[in-house]
């Protein structure tokens, strides 16, 4: 049992289950409700959808998007406001070593639309340097079973491969054609 379910098992008196209760509008519940569902999933998929939106609850704005590095970090804050013929967001941060800086909406907004640049390039430059830009989507539904199944075998055979060096990572080529 996780140390989350334990701590929310002596709250609720020690019962496995609890009963949630919410008022909401129709049109938004209608939406919510298979979300909630995969939030409150007990097992992997329900800890890493929690994780996923964990950050949330300290957010003071709702975030549009978040950019991870290994030391830096970045979020772009919404709601986006329209204005004529554009969408800009409220704001965002940028968080790296030393360095804490708050956005005005149209630094946000510059930064996001270099991300997402950034984000494609690295996209395009992993698929050609893998040689996977001349394949053809598979037009079978995904079975998340059999998916999950090879993955995690994919994983155990790696890590019983490279158990002797640790430090397996590819140096990155640079280079035009790279982010």
């Amino acid at each position: 049992m996780s140390l989350i379910r334990n701590t929310l098992a002596r709250i609720f008196r020690s019962r496995e289950k609890t009963d949630l209760h919410f008022d909401a509008d129709v049109r938004p519940a209608a939406f919510m409700r298979p979300i909630i569902e995969k939030l409150l999933d007990d097992g992997e998929d329900g800890d890493t959808y929690r994780a996923a939106v964990n950050f949330w609850r300290h957010a003071e704005r709702p975030p549009l998007a978040i950019y991870d590095g290994d030391v830096s970090h970045c979020h772009i804050d919404g709601p986006l406001q329209f204005a004529g013929d554009y969408a800009l967001p409220l704001g965002g941060s940028i968080f790296s070593h030393g360095v804490t800086i708050d956005l005005s909406p149209f630094e946000a907004s510059e930064l996001r639309d270099h991300m997402r640049a950034a984000i494609e390039r690295a996209i395009l430059a992993w698929l050609a340097d893998n040689g996977r830009r001349d394949i053809i989507p598979a037009s079978n539904q995904f079975d998340r079973q059999a998916a999950d199944r090879e993955a995690q075998a994919m994983i155990a055979d790696w890590v019983a491969r490279n158990k002797a060096n640790r430090s397996v990572t590819k140096p990155v080529a640079e280079g035009p054609d790279h982010v």
